[in-house]
């Protein structure tokens, strides 16, 4: 079994994707250790790039926006400006990641690019490493994403 290994894509503007985890290798979980994102346009052509991006184990998405932090399903976030005025330049926001939540379930992905006029798509990537469970850690592994996902 890999180790490591990678989720990428690319999503609409104000878009959400699944990362499926259901069904995945029994007796172990998964851990986030990289989310990066990219313009998904010409850099050169682009005058102004905004674009943010969350991921979270949550039943619902974590608006990348306004991320709340005291979401405990956020595992995820980050952000990229660039601007072509010097005044402004170009800021790659640090991706915050949760890298000790232990994913076993489902997660939600959501990108947004608030310029005004054509947002663009945003290009992403996760990096994951498989981390082995005893079943009692697998059964409080899963138990703790339930909650977290589900107001039942």
């Amino acid at each position: 079994m890999n180790k490591e290994f990678i989720m990428r894509g690319k999503t609409a503007s104000g878009g959400t994707e699944v990362l499926n985890f259901s069904g995945n290798t029994p007796g172990y979980a998964y851990r986030m250790t990289e989310f990066k994102i990219y313009p998904s346009g010409p850099i050169a052509a682009s005058s102004s790039i905004e674009l943010m991006a969350t991921v979270t184990a949550a039943k619902t998405f974590e608006d990348p926006q306004n991320p709340n932090f005291n979401n405990e399903g956020l595992i995820a976030s980050t952000y990229l400006t660039m601007n072509d005025n010097p005044a402004y330049g170009t800021t790659l926001g640090p991706s915050i990641i949760n890298d000790t939540f232990l994913i076993t379930q489902d997660l939600i992905l959501a990108v947004l690019d608030v310029v005004a006029g054509a947002p663009q798509a945003v290009n992403w990537q996760c990096r994951f490493v498989a981390e082995k469970m005893s079943s009692n850690e697998e059964a409080v592994t899963n138990f703790k994403q339930y909650t977290i996902s589900n107001d039942d």
